[in-house]
């Protein structure tokens, strides 16, 4: 079978190491622009009547030659293995995502959603509405995921810093970095972290609960 994209995703998330590991961990907007052989209303008429979508998309920064059957959550500190279908590693058979993500409005040539987990420019292949009576599921247990506290962190920089950002930049990055963007298994206080944002270089530092923003370029 072959698959080709009909849309792609357009937000500032230029690197993948600031991406939410997640769909709906944040309420950061992006554009759901179509490619040209699907840019017809009757493509998405109905689509209003959902305030949830599913993207199938690809893992387009991802692409290797072999995949192993077992792979290390980042939840697991990175040394524990689990099977690759029993994980949400982007390093899959395929390299197919799912996402779930919401409608916030359907403008004349692309679809603005909030909550998404992909990289600017990710491949979308298809997307489906979220149907709550079959979707949702009460009963559910989320495996060796359960066993994590999520907490956020506190975040803090120089006014002299965030008036690089529009308002709008600033409050995504926020959301960003109180998720704490570093791997699940870094924890030193030294080390300065940093990554790509629109057309900035974020550079941090944790320690404790603290994150403290040192610089934007």
């Amino acid at each position: 079978m072959e698959i080709k994209p009909v849309a792609y995703i357009e937000n500032d998330f230029t690197d993948k190491f600031a991406v939410p590991r997640q769909s709906g961990m944040t309420d950061i907007e992006s554009k759901i622009i179509f490619e040209k052989e699907y840019l017809n209303k009757n493509a998405i008429k109905g689509i209003e009547g959902f305030n949830y979508l599913w993207l199938i998309w690809g893992f387009s920064k991802n692409i290797r030659k072999e995949h192993s059957l077992t792979v290390r959550p980042p939840l697991l500190g990175g040394n524990e293995r689990v099977g690759v279908f029993a994980s949400r590693s982007p390093f899959r058979p395929n390299n197919l995502g799912l996402s779930c993500v919401r409608l916030e409005r359907v403008e004349k040539d692309c679809l603005i959603v909030s909550g998404a987990d992909l990289i600017n420019g990710t491949p979308i292949y298809d997307i489906k509405p979220y149907i709550p009576y079959s979707d949702c599921k009460t009963d559910a247990v989320g495996g060796f995921t359960d066993e994590r506290d999520f907490h956020s962190l506190s975040v803090e920089f120089d006014e002299s810093l965030s008036n690089k950002l529009s308002d709008k930049q600033t409050e995504a990055l926020l959301q960003i970095l109180k998720n704490d963007p570093r791997p699940a298994y870094h924890d030193d206080e030294n080390r300065i972290y940093g990554f790509k944002f629109a057309e900035f270089e974020i550079k941090f530092k944790v320690k404790n609960d603290k994150l403290t923003v040192i610089n934007i370029e």
